[in-house]
């Protein structure tokens, strides 16, 4: 069923949005298991791009539909039924995630493995409804968070209340709650495969929160042997062609992954760098793993020393790290004891100015011009290049070293 994600778009441009819809409608229509998802929105099922579902499956409402809706003439109208499937609250985040804790633990109460998928604005949810959220997890309840058109600079236009560049640090702090920030539609699809898995197979108790967002790009065929890595949160997505003995390793999440490719290529050919280019689709599961591994070590000191996963897969590895996501710097900042190399984080804590997508990554210092300087600085530090490459790197880059830092504004 998930196949057509991992191929790829070839040549056709879509968001992740865009693919996650792709996959809710596929499930809703899974003889199998059709009939026990229950799609959530609060408000804004159009700006997803779910208006076809109202058609495909309708909207419940107890009493069926008692008015005529003003899009009724439109192909795609708002359609409610006594038997509709998709729960519309209106805009109460509040209610929605009460919708999805009742759905989320059916399964105790009922017997039933009802599988909610509760979408919303990322920034109006763990933030907005964190009490909520961290009883959703004492009660044991399983589903899909999903946050769109997430991240603080994906989404250009609507203004600060909706850049959101903390619903991960805030995931962070639910035990059981499985973040992620995938970039790629296979990314997506192989961790909403493995969340039915876990959650309704194996019935771990968990729930996932993944976000999307609504910036287009070609979505490339998934690479073998990758899925073990998606799940565990980071895996080696590009190795360079470059075998320059000046080493860096780029770290990109969500969209801003793009931008962490963009700037290998400029690294490789103009600065003469060898970069790597890794996949980090969950910064949360890296750290768990680690203080676990961290903590078997320490009260197990008659035994073999256990490897965290991020020290598996660096291992070897020699050069700088730099990782680069649409969220604030500390949720990169904590895997960073456990890399070979110093790691450098650029993020987006601050507040910023909604013109167009350049603009806030420009601001925000997380395009590949800043992650191609920040890596020229780092390795710098070691001693790799000269302080004539960084000046000439600034002019070059076109770097405006007099900005006020985000974080101070």
């Amino acid at each position: 069923m998930f196949k057509e994600f991992y191929d790829g778009t070839k040549g056709r441009e879509v968001s992740t949005t865009m693919v996650y819809v792709r996959i809710l409608t596929k499930l809703l229509k899974n003889k199998e298991i059709g009939k026990l998802i229950v799609p959530i929105v609060p408000d804004e099922a159009r700006t997803f791009g779910m208006e076809a579902l109202f058609r495909q499956v309708g909207i419940y409402s107890s009493t069926g539909q008692l008015y005529e809706p003003v899009d009724r003439d439109s192909l795609l109208y708002y359609k409610e039924a006594k038997n509709g499937q998709i729960l519309e609250e209106g805009i109460t985040e509040a209610g929605a995630m009460s919708s999805f804790i009742a759905a989320g633990t059916a399964y105790i109460t009922h017997g039933i493995n009802t599988i909610p998928f509760f979408t919303f604005y990322s920034m109006f949810g763990f933030q907005r409804i964190g009490d909520l959220a961290w009883a959703a997890a004492d009660m044991q309840c399983k589903g899909f968070l999903i946050g769109a058109t997430a991240g603080r600079t994906t989404l250009a236009g609507e203004g600060l209340q909706h850049q959101d560049g903390q619903s991960h640090v805030l995931a962070h702090s639910i035990p059981t709650v499985k973040a992620y920030d995938p970039a790629f539609a296979y990314e997506l699809a192989v961790i909403i495969r493995d969340g039915i898995h876990k959650m309704y197979e194996l019935q771990e108790d968990c729930y996932y929160y993944i976000t999307v967002m609504n910036e287009n790009y070609e979505m490339p065929e998934m690479p073998e042997g990758v899925k073990d890595g998606i799940i565990k949160g980071m895996y080696k997505y590009k190795v360079s062609s470059n075998k320059s003995k000046v080493k860096a390793h780029l770290l990109g999440s969500g969209s801003i992954l793009n931008e962490t490719l963009k700037a290998q290529e400029i690294l490789e050919k103009k600065y003469d760098v060898s970069s790597d280019v890794w996949s980090v689709t969950s910064y949360k599961n890296l750290h768990y793993d680690a203080l676990d591994i961290e903590r078997w070590n320490r009260l197990n000191p008659g035994k073999d020393e256990k490897k965290t996963y991020i020290q598996e897969i660096t291992e070897g590895e020699e050069g700088v790290f730099i990782s680069a996501s649409d969220y604030s710097q500390i949720l990169s900042d904590s895997i960073s004891k456990w890399l070979p190399g110093k790691l450098t984080t650029l993020g987006t804590l601050g507040f910023g100015r909604s013109e167009n997508r350049e603009a806030l990554r420009d601001f925000f210092e997380v395009d590949a011009k800043h992650i191609v300087y920040t890596t020229l600085f780092a390795l710098h530090e070691e001693g790799k290049v000269s302080k004539e490459t960084l000046k000439k790197a600034v002019k070059d880059l076109k770097i405006n070293t007099d900005r006020t830092n985000p974080i101070k504004l």
